[in-house]
């Protein structure tokens, strides 16, 4: 049993709270047992594994631990002190577990070929926020988006408050990066996709008969917390979408504007009728 916390393994996993640390090391943690039961549905196999039997109540603890192991997490039996040193909870749940790093580039993912039917893809544009990225990812999931392309210099999707914020759903939606939108945007337009922005003074109202910028195949721009969609991606924008202003807010929450635009595409593709 590890008891120390300057033992390395601890320190190396308390390191992981800092970005540059997760990108040396190539892996995050993951804490709470719906998280780590998502990330096993979702088919990510765990590297390390910590746990502490002391904080265990009821079977969900030691079956996810056992479920871990066999996927091939290694377990590491930590102390009391230990676990409440690496936990961010203020109540531990006894479960601690270390994974690889999967953000995949775009290119690796989309192909020239045109999506099968209505497809969903959300476009963040340097998104710094990480409780906005796990939000929108998680709501990502719940519409059954296609993937979220991540356009950097973008909040690292593996923050421990964007894991928290999506709600296991970084383990369910696909999760792309790009460097460079120009290609990536030229070859969404090549797939039949519609680049549709988001502003909240230019566009049509989604609700509208006539609306069609989130019909069929979209990818969903949505910009940067502080600055809106930035210029580069503006001129290859096809149609564009607004939520109304009447009361005296200068503008809505990105990851609110957000769910309500990505409800809005399913409403127009899955439930018209409903």
């Amino acid at each position: 049993m590890i008891t120390s916390t300057k033992n390395r393994r601890i320190v190396d996993l308390r390191k992981l709270s800092q970005r540059k640390h997760r990108q040396a090391q190539n892996r995050f943690a993951v804490e709470g047992l719906q998280l780590l039961g998502m990330a096993l549905a979702g088919g990510h196999p765990p590297l390390d594994v910590f746990y502490c039997e002391d904080f265990f109540a009821g079977e969900t603890a030691p079956r996810l631990l056992r479920r871990l192991t066999q996927a091939g997490g290694r377990p590491f039996a930590v102390s009391e002190t230990v676990m409440r040193a690496v936990s961010e909870r203020d109540a531990p749940q006894g479960l601690i577990a270390a994974f690889p790093l999967f953000l995949a580039d775009w290119k690796t993912v989309l192909t020239d070929a045109p999506p099968a039917g209505p497809a969903l893809w959300l476009l963040l544009d340097r998104l710094q926020d990480p409780g906005n990225l796990g939000t929108l990812i998680r709501t990502a999931d719940a519409v059954a988006a296609a993937g979220v392309i991540l356009l950097e210099p973008c909040v690292d999707p593996f923050d421990p408050k964007t894991v928290r914020g999506s709600m296991g759903s970084i383990f369910t939606v696909p999760l792309l990066r790009c460097a460079r939108p120009k290609e990536l945007l030229i070859t969404l337009q090549a797939r039949g996709c519609k680049i549709t922005g988001a502003d909240g003074y230019q566009g049509e109202l989604p609700w509208l008969p006539e609306a069609q910028g989130l019909t069929g195949a979209v990818a969903l721009a949505l910009g940067n917390e502080a600055r809106g969609l930035s210029a580069d991606l503006r001129p290859y924008l096809t149609h564009w979408v607004r939520l109304p202003l009447p009361g005296r807010a200068e503008s809505l929450n990105v990851a609110v504007a957000g769910g309500v635009l990505m409800y809005h595409w399913l409403q127009r593709n899955q439930y018209r009728s409903a």
